[in-house]
C-alpha cells in the first residue's frame, strides 16, 4: 500500500489535537504504520493549528509536501484556504463550514475573505463542506463538531467504524465518551 496523507487545519480551541490523536489511534488500530506532526502556532489565542498524519504499510517522515495530501480536513474556511496547496489534484476536502475571524481581522487591520465556500464548490473536484457547529448543537454540545468532522473523514477514507468508536472510549474522558460516539456516528453518516 502506498502512503496516504491527512492533513488538518483549524484553530485553537477548535478540538484539531483531540482529533489527530483519535485518528492516529484508530489508524494504529487498523495495522497502519503511522507518523504524526503538530504545529500549535498561537493554538490558545486562536491561532493556526495543523495536524499532518502519514500512514502505511511503512512511513519515514511525519512531513506532508505540498500537493500531496489525499485528505484536508478544514476546520474552519479561512484555514482551509490557507492550506489548501497541501491537498492533492484527486484529494479531498471536508470542509466545516465556519468562519472564525482571526485577530488581525478583529482588530480591523485586514478583512476576512469573502465567498470562500462558493471558491471551494467551483475549485475544489472533491469538496465535502458541512455545518458541523449546527449539526454538534442538535447533539446538544457544540464542542463535538470535532468529532462529527473526524467521524466524515473515516466514511470518506473508508475506515473501520468501530475501530475508531474504540479509540474515541479509550481517548475522551468517560463522561464524554456518549457524546462524542453520537457525534462520530453522525458525522460518518453524513457522507
Amino acid at each position: 500500500m502506498t502512503v496516504k496523507n491527512i492533513f488538518i487545519s483549524g484553530v485553537g480551541g477548535q478540538g484539531t489535537i483531540l482529533s489527530g490523536k483519535v485518528i492516529t489511534r484508530a489508524l494504529i488500530e487498523h495495522g497502519f504504520d503511522v507518523k504524526m506532526s503538530e504545529i500549535h502556532g498561537m493554538a490558545q489565542r486562536g491561532g493556526s493549528v495543523v495536524t499532518q498524519i502519514r500512514y502505511g504499510e511503512k512511513v519515514y517522515s511525519p512531513v506532508i509536501e505540498k500537493g500531496k495530501a489525499d485528505v484536508l480536513l478544514a476546520f474552519e474556511k479561512l484555514e482551509a484556504l490557507r492550506y489548501i496547496d497541501f491537498l492533492s489534484n484527486d484529494g479531498t476536502l471536508i470542509l466545516n463550514d465556519l468562519e472564525i475571524p482571526p485577530s488581525t481581522v478583529l482588530a480591523g487591520k485586514e478583512e476576512y475573505p469573502e465567498n470562500i465556500t462558493e471558491f471551494v464548490k467551483n475549485n475544489i473536484k472533491n469538496a465535502i463542506i458541512i455545518d458541523a457547529v449546527s449539526k454538534a448543537k442538535e447533539l446538544g454540545d457544540v464542542r463535538v463538531q470535532n468529532i462529527i468532522l473526524t467521524g466524515a473523514l473515516a466514511k470518506v477514507m473508508y475506515f473501520n467504524k468501530e475501530k475508531f468508536v474504540k479509540v474515541i472510549k479509550e481517548v475522551v474522558p468517560e463522561k464524554y465518551v456518549e457524546i462524542n460516539v453520537k457525534a462520530f456516528e453522525l458525522g460518518y453518516k453524513l457522507v
